[in-house]
């Protein structure tokens, strides 16, 4: 099997492939944070990291670098005669938010569910999510984020394509596995925001997690702050922070 991934895929198919006895080839760039790569590599895997663009900035994962990824793991696939996960296709992945993640939500919260918001990776979180929450009640506000300055979704320009928000936002205008009937609005969130909200899970919450996780968080809390204020506001808290201690999350 071989995949792209910026690491919780690439993760995941690991441990899956150490279990049925696959050979997994991880395809990265070297933008992401190498404790990812350590991870994917320390469970089986086989790792390539394919350089970043002449314009990229070390430590954080453009289009442009994606791109270079996405044309890697197709030549890899190709010469190898491997089956292709394509988690950017797999609709799969929506399915299983659909069945389990969106499913769960509801129960812990007995329903009581006002808004969503999701950081745009692949889609596939929101779009399963989202599909749950609004067949239980289509009331609930499922809202997509991007980072600030790469927010291609909403139909922004592209400013910032080097954003430090791992595990999305690269600048894709589309996403195949999203239903724009199924998202009601579109929230930027700044590197900072991300950062802080992160840290602030970590030091008062003892939730110690990832970029896009903050980002999910600084959302929310923007909703809270202003069309959602006093309201139950669902987020999902992606990976683990131990997979940025590389990076400046923690510096």
């Amino acid at each position: 099997m071989v995949e792209l991934t910026s690491g919780n895929i690439g993760t995941g198919l690991a441990i899956v492939c150490g279990l049925k006895g696959y050979p997994f080839v991880a395809v990265m760039s070297q933008g992401n944070s190498r404790e990812r790569a350590l991870m994917m590599s320390a469970l089986g895997a086989e790792v390539i990291l394919i350089e970043q663009g002449p314009n990229s900035t070390p430590g954080r994962v453009s289009g442009d670098d994606l791109e270079r990824v996405e044309l890697a793991a197709q030549r890899m696939t190709a010469e190898r005669g491997a089956f292709r996960a394509d988690q950017f296709q797999l609709a799969a992945s929506v399915r299983a938010h659909y069945l389990h993640t969106g499913p769960e939500a509801i129960r812990q919260t007995d329903g009581q569910l006002d808004a969503f918001c999701d950081f745009g990776g692949t889609g596939g979180s929101f779009a399963g999510c989202a599909a749950a929450l609004k067949e239980y009640n289509p009331r609930i506000q499922c809202y997509l984020i991007e980072p600030e300055g790469a927010a291609a979704l909403s139909g922004k320009k592209i400013s910032n394509p080097n954003h430090r928000i791992q595990g999305g936002g690269y600048s894709k205008s589309r996403l195949p596995l999203l239903r724009p009937e199924e998202i009601d609005g579109f929230l930027v969130v700044t590197d900072e925001e991300a950062i802080m909200a992160a840290r602030k899970l970590a030091r008062e919450e003892g939730l110690f997690v990832g970029f896009s996780s903050g980002a999910n968080v600084a959302a929310a809390i923007q909703l809270l702050q202003s069309t959602c204020r006093g309201k139950t506001i669902l987020v999902l808290l992606n990976d683990s922070g131990l997979k940025y201690l590389s990076t400046d999350l923690w510096t």
